[in-house]
């Protein structure tokens, strides 16, 4: 009889083998496949920061400041577009991880099925590919936190802190997309749901200027918003001195309540997808 999977060989002889839970073989294994495109990786990891800070905060930030629009911000509109980026690339970075990928493993290379021959199973999965995001969201934040320090939009201090609340605005929204993905049978929904959700999301959530100055209605909208959630909750701790409109008067754990109620939702709604998916 075989006891190759229970013991193990080393410098004293064959012995007990500690078994790793399927979750963490599947982080291996992403992060095994991440040693192929790691240049990829930091090429957009400091890119995008670098685009979106320049452009958006010291460009129009200059013809903000200079024209007065920014009079009733406590801070200089480069840091205010800055705390606000933090989590709104982690949502982009989490509807990414959950969509793109999730098809492939489920459509396209079909590796997630060839999973199941194996003692992973779809909460494994899922788990895996979770524990995935929290490593490479936090690369990701790392990376655009520095770059905010390096653009003097940001104080290392506060920058750092900001990184929690948007690594959890990512996962929460890496669960929600990969539910989505799971229901889905081709990627046209995909490519909707970035155009119609995630965009208007991203423009309209209060990283780019205070809900206050949309219409009353719209404000109703915008704060029902997950990312609305992520934003405020990053830019409460990146900048603790702020008030109103800078930031809202919503206390930080309303956001951090809804933030993890997306996370479980989006994990039972995503391993029952998944599971039915897998197992059909």
């Amino acid at each position: 009889m075989s006891v190759a999977s229970d013991v193990g060989t080393g410098p004293g002889g064959p012995g007990p083998t500690r078994r790793r839970h399927p979750a963490v073989r599947v982080l291996a294994a992403e992060i095994i496949g991440f040693r192929r495109n790691w240049r990829g990786w930091i090429m957009s990891s400091l890119g995008n920061p670098i685009a979106f800070l320049a452009a958006m905060g010291v460009g129009l930030g200059s013809l903000v400041d200079s024209g007065g629009g920014s009079a009733t911000l406590d801070v200089e509109y480069v840091t205010f577009v800055a705390s606000g980026l933090l989590a709104a690339s982690a949502m982009q970075n989490g509807f990414g991880e959950g969509a793109w990928p999730v098809m492939a493993g489920l459509k396209w290379r079909r590796n997630f099925e060839a999973m199941m021959a194996t003692p992973v199973r779809p909460r494994d999965l899922l788990a895996g590919r979770l524990l995935w995001g929290v490593v490479n969201f936090t690369g990701n934040l790392v990376a655009f936190a520095v770059v905010a320090m390096l653009f003097g939009a940001l104080e290392p201090g506060p920058a750092l802190m900001g990184i929690l609340p948007a690594l959890l605005t990512g996962i929460a929204f890496e669960a929600v997309a990969t539910g989505y993905t799971a229901s889905l049978g081709s990627d046209t929904g995909l490519t909707n749901a970035y155009r119609f959700a995630i965009m208007p999301l991203f423009l309209f959530s209060g990283t780019f200027f205070p809900i206050a100055q949309l219409p009353g209605v719209l404000q109703a909208v915008a704060v029902a918003t997950p990312l609305y959630h992520g934003v405020e909750l990053t830019r409460k701790l990146v900048l603790p001195g702020a008030a109103p409109p800078t930031v809202s008067a919503m206390p930080a754990w309303v956001h951090v309540g809804y933030l993890v109620v997306m996370l479980a939702a989006g994990w039972w709604w995503a391993a029952r997808r998944l599971r039915g998916r897998l197992y059909a």
